[in-house]
């Protein structure tokens, strides 16, 4: 583990910033997506206001001077929305590059699409980064980096709130799915198999959807669409989907910040521990859990004193937190 410099840390700050500011101007521009137009039904113009990408909306009168002021108002707010994002992007595209001359750059570059795609939709909230790829997280809340051998990956594991309501979910994602979503990511993305949790784009970078195991009475599949991601359900994720959540801004390879949600680090932390001592877990990935493990829990005592071990996290189990002894 190696810590960021005074000279990082500045910019890694000034990055946070800059994001959040953008994230609010996306939010600003997120009505003025889709359009609003006359629509002539019966030789009569009405305003129609679009409210997906399929052409779906509502009208919202006849043409009058009110229905010219609601389009010449809306016509405005999207042009100052859209120009208040540009302006923002710009400084953080000058960021980027300062970012990059740094070595900041970390995540890599489809992870980063994907996560500011969930973002974009505003899913930031339904979806916790779990795996390797949340030790990005951890890295940027803790002003440090971890050995590269302890980072390389192949795949993120998306872990869905399934107590969340699914309909809002599928209404974000424009009615095209979580894979719909992706392949605004990289249009490569496409479902390994049909029905499955597991999305692959052309160059084998892997997708997961995963959920924690539920009631036997709550049988109904969770995906957001009809040829979409499956969730898979996953034995133990139960404790990271009821454990705090640490939500950071990493950068990414181009310099570029990603919002990431990701469980608290020592819930993390004592999964990775007790994940290593399972006779079911797979020998070649037992190692590799518990170097994770140990990185995180020396990272937290000594950059993240806001987050004290010695508080047991209620939510995990008890197995688990029996982990902590071989952690400190």
């Amino acid at each position: 583990m190696k810590l960021l410099s005074n000279q990082q840390r500045l910019h890694m700050v000034n990055t946070e910033q800059l994001f959040e500011n953008y994230r609010v101007a996306q939010r600003h521009a997120r009505p003025y997506v889709y359009g609003m137009r006359w629509k002539t039904v019966r030789q009569t113009e009405y305003l129609f206001r679009d409210k997906d990408r399929h052409g779906n909306g509502k009208s919202l009168g006849r043409r009058s001077p009110e229905t010219e002021q609601l389009l010449a108002a809306f016509t405005q707010g999207r042009a100052a929305a859209q120009e208040r994002l540009r302006q923002i992007r710009d400084q953080i595209n000058e960021q980027a590059r300062l970012n990059k001359a740094l070595r900041l750059g970390r995540v890599p570059r489809i992870v980063a699409r994907v996560l500011r795609e969930l973002d974009e939709a505003g899913l930031h909230g339904d979806f916790t980064v779990i795996g390797t790829q949340a030790l990005y997280a951890y890295e940027a809340a803790g002003a440090a980096h971890f050995l590269l051998e302890l980072l390389a990956s192949g795949d993120v594991d998306l872990l869905y709130d399934a107590r969340h309501r699914i309909t809002l979910a599928s209404e974000k994602m424009d009615g095209a799915g979580l894979l719909g979503l992706l392949k605004k990511a990289d249009k490569s993305f496409e479902s390994v198999r049909q029905h499955g949790y597991r999305a692959a784009n052309a160059g084998q970078f892997m997708v997961d959807l995963v959920i924690a195991p539920r009631d036997m009475q709550m049988a109904q599949p969770v995906t957001f669409g009809p040829s979409d991601l499956v969730a898979a359900e996953v034995p133990g994720l139960q404790w990271l989907i009821n454990a705090p959540k640490l939500d950071a801004v990493a950068i990414d390879e181009d310099g570029w910040p990603v919002p990431i949600k990701a469980p608290d680090p020592r819930a993390f932390a004592l999964h990775k521990a007790w994940l290593s001592t399972l006779t079911t877990r797979e020998p070649i990935k037992k190692q590799r859990d518990l170097a994770q493990a140990k990185a995180v829990a020396k990272l937290v005592r000594a950059e993240m004193p806001q987050f004290a071990f010695e508080e047991a996290l209620t939510s995990l189990h008890a197995d688990v937190r029996n982990m902590l002894p071989g952690l400190t």
